[in-house]
């Protein structure tokens, strides 16, 4: 049995901290019979200095002299027992949890590992500080410039990028800036996301990371990140500047450029499992300082209890161990300048200390009291790998989460895969089956549909199949189900009426991403016809596989011109973006009196609203979308079948005349002119429309016939 660890009184002053005349090295481990700090030269020489226990299980020491830039790393001292989930070694060097700045790597051929080659229950004897990164003293600055004015949640557009593969092969970037955090900022390429419309970057983890072993053994990394070491330190790979604190300031200079230019910027967060693994893995930090006091372990508590599929799992039931969450997520927002979060495996956060799903976990209770993260941008991913780990639609008011039933159903509707309009109406609607109750907002959605993970836009349309063989694993690992469509041939093809087909079911896909209530998530890249050659998983491909192609872009002009179109008429069209689920209730005007029509209605290729025979009509591919306020009205046709269709345009009080403003079809497939009630609009197969609603159409009124 676990017993209860003390927890620290000030979890601030842990960390490595300057003051007058030196340095202050805190650590929170409670279980430790001696704690030293081991100062590292430029040469690898070392010098151990001991800390001092304190009742709530902190170590400390003041040491004169020492200023920023000073790497070190800690020695933790304690009895071998794994049957009481305790495997301290003092031959391993080891990263400091709240280090600014991490600087080195691995070596993987080295003794990382706290126990022997032939055994996991038997202490590796030899010295690892030549195999490990180590921590570095960073000086305080200055927080980077805020946003000027921060985006209202329903206002958000979230754009998904890794860092490096954005602007690695950049031709405006210079070349010692591509792939780094200086490189984002760099001005060619904030001018693309802000001429595009978007006003968050949701970056891949950031924070300090590393590879597994089995991926270096297969000459491969970690490209994506999800393999934290450090918790407040900037991945110091992404700097151009240095990494002995610089990749800190580097950060906030990226930080204070991208809120120059009116876009948020938002962290994808690893906090649901660690670069160690499993007890089998490498001991680089929290293992070493206390295995079962930072880790979720069996009952036995000689195995990490694993939820994540990442071969341990943090248990945020430990005072401390959520103290350095929530201590991690101010310090990025305060200092840092961040603007919100987007959690991974954010089940794996609200479980207790029997490891059961907990939404009233102290972890949301905690985000939710601070005056910080409360008025942070909170983005779940609600689901992990554990019992009962599937949690969408359930974290309440405060988050938004990421709706993978809207990316499921957006690629089926658009492959014809789906019965009926029914859950059309419910995905462009926000998903109100999931989401509507207990007062949430209508924000509460990030609708996606594709992510990181997964086919690009262009590969849902190009592959059947998953292409997975330069990961090494023989096309085993990746999602079978990808729900996607070649449109008749598998991969990249010189069939012209294949091509103009899966451009057309692109365009569709990103009109009814960005046309839905909801928050809208864009992949990198997607609108600018990025492919990864069909590779469903590159979490491993440091490559351009997974680098954004910037000079094949002006072959997809005319998908990235339709994005720039649809993500403008988001900005300026208030009813495409409600903070609150629409009601079919009437608009009134400005006196409120009532204008005839309601918020939302749903209209058949007649003209008249959906019958219910219409709704249970597993055939039907049409369906009309009509949205109003008081001040403005959009009307968007969604045709998923192959076969042309004739709509009739609904007449008074809904409307008395419309304007196409937008549609994925070719150039000249519509009209230019105003249509009236009434109007006879033939719409090719597969093919959105987005019209604004008239009060007065004007003498050019025209009826297409």
């Amino acid at each position: 049995m676990r017993l209860p660890l003390p927890r620290p009184e000030d979890s601030s002053r842990l960390g490595a901290h300057m003051v007058d005349g030196g340095t202050r090295f805190s650590l929170w481990a409670p279980r430790a019979t001696r704690v030293q700090v081991a100062l590292v030269g430029t040469d690898r020489r070392q010098t151990n200095h001991d800390l001092t226990h304190h009742s709530d299980g902190v170590w400390t020491v003041v040491v004169p002299g020492v200023t920023e830039g000073q790497r070190y790393g800690y020695r933790v001292h304690g009895p071998w027992s794994p049957e009481t989930g305790q495997r301290f070694n003092s031959s391993k060097l080891l990263i400091d949890p709240y280090a600014r700045a991490i600087t080195g790597g691995v070596d993987y051929s080295g003794p990382i590992s706290d126990h022997t080659p032939e055994s996991n229950y038997k202490p590796d004897p030899r010295d690892s500080s030549p195999s490990v990164p180590l921590s570095v003293v960073v000086a305080d600055s200055p927080p980077p410039r805020p946003l000027a004015v921060k985006p209202r949640l329903e206002d958000l557009v979230v754009y998904e990028t890794h860092l490096k593969g954005y602007t690695q092969l950049h031709p405006a970037v210079p070349e010692h800036m591509r792939g780094t955090y200086a490189g984002m900022a760099y001005p060619a390429v904030i001018e693309h996301l802000t001429s595009l419309g978007v006003n968050a970057v949701e970056f891949l983890p950031l924070h300090h990371f590393i590879s597994e072993p089995f991926a270096i053994g297969k000459g491969l990394v970690n490209y994506w990140g999800y393999n934290t070491l450090g918790y407040f330190a900037p991945h110091a790979p992404y700097s151009s500047s240095g990494t002995l604190g610089q990749q800190v300031a580097e950060f906030k200079q990226m930080v204070s450029d991208l809120h120059e230019a009116g876009i948020a910027v938002i962290l994808d967060v690893v906090y649901n499992h660690t670069a160690e693994g499993g007890h089998d893995g490498p001991t680089l930090s929290f293992r070493g300082i206390d295995h079962a006091g930072y880790y979720r372990l069996t009952s036995d508590l000689r195995n990490d209890y694993d939820v994540t599929g990442c071969g341990n799992a943090v248990d945020t039931s430990v005072d401390g161990v959520l103290d350095l969450i929530i201590d991690s997520l101010r310090y990025w927002v305060t200092e840092m300048g961040v603007d919100g979060f987007r959690f991974d495996l954010c089940t794996t956060l609200i479980r207790d200390d029997n490891h059961h799903v907990q939404q009233d976990h102290a972890f949301k209770a905690r985000v939710a009291d601070d005056p910080v993260l409360s008025q942070a941008i909170l983005i779940t991913e609600p689901w992990d790998i554990g019992p009962y780990g599937y949690q969408v639609g359930r974290w309440g008011r405060g988050w938004s989460e990421w709706n993978d039933r809207f990316r499921g159903f957006t690629r089926d509707f658009w492959r014809g895969a789906v019965h009926g309009v029914e859950e059309l109406a419910t995905r462009l609607a926000g998903s109100a089956d999931i989401f509507d109750h207990d007062g949430r907002p209508a924000t509460s959605s990030i609708n996606f549909v594709t992510a990181h993970d997964g086919f690009t836009m262009r590969d849902v349309v190009t592959y059947d199949l998953k292409h997975n063989e330069a990961n090494g694993e023989r096309n085993r690992d990746g999602a079978d189900d990808n729900r996607s469509w070649n449109h008749g041939a598998e991969g990249e093809t010189d069939d012209a009426e294949i091509n103009a087909a899966r451009r057309r079911t692109i365009r569709n896909m990103m009109a009814t991403l960005l046309l839905s209530t909801g928050t809208p998530m864009v992949l990198a890249g997607d609108e600018m016809g990025r492919t990864q050659q069909g590779n469903n998983n590159a979490y491993c491909q440091d490559s351009p596989i997974s680098w954004v192609n910037w000079t094949a872009t002006e072959d997809w002009n005319d998908l990235t011109e339709l994005t720039r179109t649809l993500l403008a008429l988001r900005a300026t069209h208030p009813v495409l973006r409600p903070a609150s689920f629409r009601r079919r209730v009437e608009v009134l005007d400005a006196d409120g009196e009532g204008l005839g029509r309601t918020e939302s209605a749903w209209f058949s290729e007649h003209g008249t609203e959906m019958t219910i025979g219409e709704w249970h009509d597993g055939g039907r591919r049409t369906l009309g979308m009509y949205l109003s306020d008081a001040d403005d009205t959009l009307y968007v046709l969604f045709h998923a079948s192959a076969e042309p269709v004739v709509a009739t345009l609904p007449g008074p009080p809904w409307a008395s005349g419309y304007e196409i403003l937008a549609h994925t079809g070719e150039p000249d497939e519509f009209p230019q002119s105003t249509l009236v009630p009434g109007a006879r609009l033939p719409i090719p197969g597969r093919t959105v429309v987005v019209m604004r609603g008239l009060d007065d159409p004007g003498a050019s009124d025209v009826t297409v016939q």
